[in-house]
């Protein structure tokens, strides 16, 4: 099964296409395509499905499409300058895989497209008014569904029929992490179940908060979903775009 982020990178490209034959169609040259992304390098199989996806909508890199990589390497206090060279250059399209990244090309240029895989909430973000009508020039794909919360307790409580509380880790600078805790309340009530909230902000909190797990033994643990953290490693519950950003 194709990983989420491959799978929004790949469905990327095909919002791409629009903008790129306008301004193919407009000028007649070839479209320039900027890339601007805070950890992850186009070697990886995830961003070879962003030039497949590329592909499909037959744009070739190197024939009918340039592609200018910016890479920050995890350092986010990088992203800014990288932002402001690629308007400079006046690519016709920039796209993003990060909230951190997107913000950053949104105040360098109103008037360039900005196309973007933000993995949580791109309102909550403060990129797009609402999910139907973004507004600006800031666009993209986003995996935000906390009605989902309710179908994965159904799961569990099908599985472990005898579980009666649930201890859920969440980030509280994540705006998606504390949607889906409302969600998940909101449907533990109806099931039947007891959720612990487990808070935490950095990886380094992590071991008080199971030391807590552990005091009060909840049937089950829920880490709300992961989340890639530059240079490697995961976090559970985290926003890394924000604690980079701090």
């Amino acid at each position: 099964m194709m990983d989420r982020r491959r799978f929004l990178l790949t469905s990327l490209a095909g919002a791409l296409a629009a903008p790129l034959a306008a301004e193919a169609l407009r000028t007649g040259t070839v479209p320039r395509i900027g890339v601007l992304t805070l950890s992850v390098g186009f070697a990886t199989p995830t961003f070879q499905a962003f030039r497949q996806g590329l592909r499909d909508q037959g744009y070739v890199e190197g024939q009918n499409a340039t592609i200018e990589f910016f890479f920050a390497d995890g350092r986010p206090e990088r992203l800014r300058d990288m932002a402001t060279e690629l308007v400079r250059t006046k690519v016709d399209v920039i796209v993003t895989e990060s909230v951190l990244a997107a913000r950053e090309a949104r105040n360098a240029t109103a008037t360039i497209p900005i196309v973007t895989a933000v993995h949580g909430d791109p309102v909550g973000a403060g990129l797009a008014a609402s999910i139907t009508r973004p507004g600006g020039n800031v666009t993209g794909l986003s995996l935000l569904a906390p009605e989902l919360s309710g179908k994965r307790l159904q799961l569990l409580q099908e599985v472990y029929p005898k579980a009666t509380s649930v201890a859920i880790i969440w980030n509280t600078n994540n705006v998606a992490a504390a949607r889906y805790l409302a969600e998940s309340r909101s449907a533990a009530r109806s099931l039947g179940l007891q959720i612990q909230s487990v808070e935490v902000r950095e990886p380094s909190d992590l071991d008080a908060a199971f030391d807590a797990i552990v005091a009060t033994r909840p049937d089950r643990l829920w880490p709300q979903p992961c989340r890639e953290l530059p240079p490697g490693g995961y976090f559970c519950g985290e926003d890394p775009e924000r604690r980079q950003a701090r």
